[in-house]
C-alpha cells in the first residue's frame, strides 16, 4: 500500500467518523505502465512538452534513415551529412498527448546531443548539436502545422553536450559543451556584444581522458545566481559579472556525476517564497574510472547514493542518502506534489555506445519532505529497458511520458543486447490510483483549455476553484506551479517547481472550494513563461492547467 493512500486514510479518519473502505488489491498499486505507441519511427533522444499539450521529440540525423518517412515526398539534402546526403526520413516528431498521435517534423542540421529551453512566448529554442549543427539555433513555434526554423550564425561557439537555462528576464544562457570552457547568451544584446565568456570552472572540472563535466547540472538560485555542478564539484556563479560567488564542498566520495558518468539532479521545490530556501538533489552516476574500464569490457556497478545540499545555507554541506538500488543514466522528474521520480537507466556501466548493462526497470519515488531514511519508494517495473538516449517528461495529466533508448551508432533491432527502442510509454505514479479518485482535486476555474491560457503578473493574487468529492483536509491543500523542462541525456534543463502557499480555502458549495494564492513576486523565482498549475490535496495532484507568468 502506498504512503499516499495511507495518508489519505489517516486524514479521512481524523476528519469524520465514517470509515471509507480500502481499495481492492487491484487498485492499491505502486504506479502503472501503459504502452502508448509501439513505434513513433524515431528514437526520443530529446523531448520538450509545450503549452499546446504537444511534445516535440527529436533524435540525431547522422546515423542514416529512421523508420518514419517525411510527408509529401519531402527529403533532406545535406552535402555535409556524414551518413547519407539525401534523406527522406524524419528525425523529429510532434506527439499530440490528447489524441495519442504524432506527425513528422523536418530538421535540417544535426541536433545530436544538443540542448534547449522554452522562451517566454512559448517558442522552443534549441541550440547546437554536431557537425553542421554545432553553431545552429533552431526554433519551434507551437501550432498545428508549424515546423522547425533554423537560424544561421546564432551561436558564437560549438555547442555539443552543453546545458541551457532560462534567465530571469527571458534570455537563454548556454553553458559548456565538448571542449568549450565558456558560456554565451541567446539572443545576443546586439552585434557588438561580447559573444563568449570564459568559465574556468569547466577547465578545473575537466578530465581530458573522460570529460566528466559535460551536460553540467545548472539551476537558477533564489538570489539570481546560477548553481553549476560539473563532475563532482559545484559553484554559485554570477553570470552578470562572470564571477564565482561561492565554491561548495565536493560531493562526498569524489565520484563523477555528469556525462558520461551520467547521474541526474533536480532543484527541489521552492517553498515559503517570501524567504525561500533552495536545495539541490544529485542522484546516481558511475564510479570514477568506469568509462575507461567499460571500454575494456568491465562494467562497474553504478552509484547508489544521492547527495542533497541546501545551497542557500551560509555553510552548506552535502547530506548523503542511499537509494534502493544503483542507477546510471536515470532521469529525475519533479512531480506536481513536490516528490521526485527516478526512472530509466542502468545498474552498471556508463553512458556511451554499448556501455550500459543491467537495465533498471523499477522507478523510484523520492519523498522530498519525508524523514531521511524513509524517502524512497520502489514502483512497479516497466517491461522495456530504457538505456542510453532515453527520456522522460511530466504531462499535464500527471502521467510521465517515457521514450527512447538506443545504445547503438545506428538503429539496430535484432542480434543486439538492447534493441533500438521506438516505443512510447506512460507511467502513472501512485497518486493516480483509482482508489484515490474521491480525494483528487479537479480544477474548475481558471479555464484549463490550452486556447484560453490565464496570463498572470508577478505578485498577482489568483483564485482557483476546484472540486473534491471526498472529505477535504483543508490544511493539506496547496498549489504548485511547474516549468516543463527540456529533457535529454538524463538531465531536465530548466525544471522548476514552486509551492504557492494558500492564504485561505473556502467552501463555495458542497464539493466545490476556492483557494487564493499569490504568484511569485520576482522573475528570479519564476522566469517568465508558461507553467503548469496544479492543486494538490493530501499529496494527490489535480490535472494541471496552463498559465503564463509575465
Amino acid at each position: 500500500m502506498t504512503s499516499t493512500l495511507l495518508l489519505f486514510l489517516l486524514h479521512t479518519l481524523l476528519a469524520t467518523v465514517i470509515v471509507l473502505p480500502l481499495p481492492s488489491p487491484a487498485e492499491a498499486y505502486d504506479g502503472q505502465w501503459q504502452l502508448l505507441q509501439k513505434s513513433i519511427g524515431i528514437v526520443a533522444m530529446h523531448m520538450q512538452l509545450l503549452h499546446n499539450d504537444r511534445v516535440v521529440i527529436f533524435d540525431r540525423t547522422d546515423f542514416g534513415f529512421s523508420n518514419l518517412s517525411l510527408p509529401n515526398g519531402r527529403c533532406r539534402h545535406d552535402p555535409n551529412e556524414m551518413a547519407v546526403k539525401t534523406d527522406c526520413s524524419a528525425h523529429s516528431v510532434e506527439y499530440d498527448v490528447a489524441s495519442n498521435t504524432f506527425r513528422a517534423l523536418f530538421v535540417q542540421t544535426n541536433v545530436w546531443c544538443s540542448s534547449g529551453t522554452v522562451a517566454p512566448d512559448g517558442t522552443l529554442v534549441q541550440t547546437g548539436g554536431f557537425n553542421d549543427g554545432e553553431r545552429k539555433v533552431r526554433t519551434y513555434n507551437p501550432c498545428p502545422t508549424c515546423d522547425w526554423k533554423e537560424l544561421e550564425g546564432a551561436l558564437a561557439a560549438r555547442r555539443w553536450y552543453a546545458t541551457n537555462h532560462k534567465l530571469p528576464y527571458g534570455r537563454n544562457i548556454v553553458i559548456g559543451g565538448r571542449r568549450q570552457f565558456n558560456y554565451e547568451f541567446y539572443p545576443k544584446n546586439d552585434a557588438s556584444a561580447k559573444n563568449i565568456y570564459s568559465l574556468p570552472f569547466l577547465v578545473q572540472t575537466n578530465d581530458p581522458r573522460v570529460e566528466n563535466n559535460l551536460y553540467p547540472f545548472v539551476f537558477l538560485n533564489v538570489d539570481g545566481n546560477l548553481f553549476i555542478f560539473a563532475n563532482n564539484r559545484a559553484i554559485l556563479f554570477d553570470y552578470t559579472k562572470n564571477l564565482v560567488v561561492r565554491t561548495f564542498p565536493n560531493i562526498p566520495g569524489g565520484d563523477p556525476r555528469c556525462y558520461p558518468s551520467t547521474g541526474s539532479a533536480v532543484l527541489l521545490p521552492l517553498r515559503n517564497l517570501q524567504q525561500p530556501e533552495a536545495e539541490v538533489l544529485v542522484c546516481g552516476g558511475a564510479p570514477r574510472g568506469s568509462y575507461e574500464k567499460v571500454q575494456k569490457g568491465e562494467f562497474l556497478g553504478a552509484l547508489n547514493s544521492c547527495g542533497r545540499i541546501k545551497i542557500t545555507d551560509p555553510n552548506p554541506n552535502w547530506v548523503m542518502e542511499i537509494m534502493p538500488g544503483a542507477r546510471v543514466m536515470s532521469d529525475m522528474v519533479l512531480l506536481p506534489n513536490g516528490n521526485v521520480l527516478l526512472i530509466n537507466g542502468a545498474g552498471s556501466g556508463t553512458a556511451g555506445w554499448e556501455f550500459g548493462r543491467d537495465p533498471v526497470l523499477n522507478p523510484f519515488i523520492y519523498k522530498t519532505n519525508s524523514p531521511i531514511g524513509s524517502r524512497f519508494e520502489v514502483q512497479n517495473p516497466s517491461s522495456i529497458p530504457r538505456m542510453y538516449h532515453s527520456t522522460a517528461i511530466l504531462l499535464r495529466d500527471g502521467r510521465v511520458l517515457v521514450a527512447g533508448s538506443n545504445p547503438h551508432v545506428g538503429y539496430s533491432f535484432s542480434n543486439v543486447l538492447f534493441p533500438t527502442e521506438l516505443s512510447v510509454e506512460a507511467f502513472s505514479p501512485s497518486y493516480l490510483e483509482p482508489g484515490l479518485s474521491s480525494m483528487r482535486p479537479m480544477i474548475v476555474s481558471p479555464n484549463s483549455r490550452t486556447q484560453n491560457i490565464t496570463k498572470l503578473k508577478y505578485g498577482e493574487k489568483l483564485k482557483v476553484q476546484f472540486k473534491v468529492t471526498g472529505v477535504l483536509s483543508q490544511h493539506m491543500v496547496s498549489v504548485t506551479v511547474l516549468a516543463p523542462p527540456f529533457n535529454t541525456h538524463s538531465f531536465s534543463m530548466g525544471q522548476r517547481v514552486l509551492v504557492l502557499e494558500p492564504s485561505n480555502v473556502t467552501v463555495v458549495e458542497d464539493t466545490r472550494y476556492e483557494i487564493e494564492v499569490t504568484t511569485p513576486d520576482s522573475p528570479i523565482l519564476a522566469p517568465p513563461g508558461f507553467y503548469l498549475l496544479f492543486v494538490v490535496h493530501v499529496e494527490i495532484p489535480s490535472e494541471g492547467i496552463w498559465i503564463q507568468i509575465l
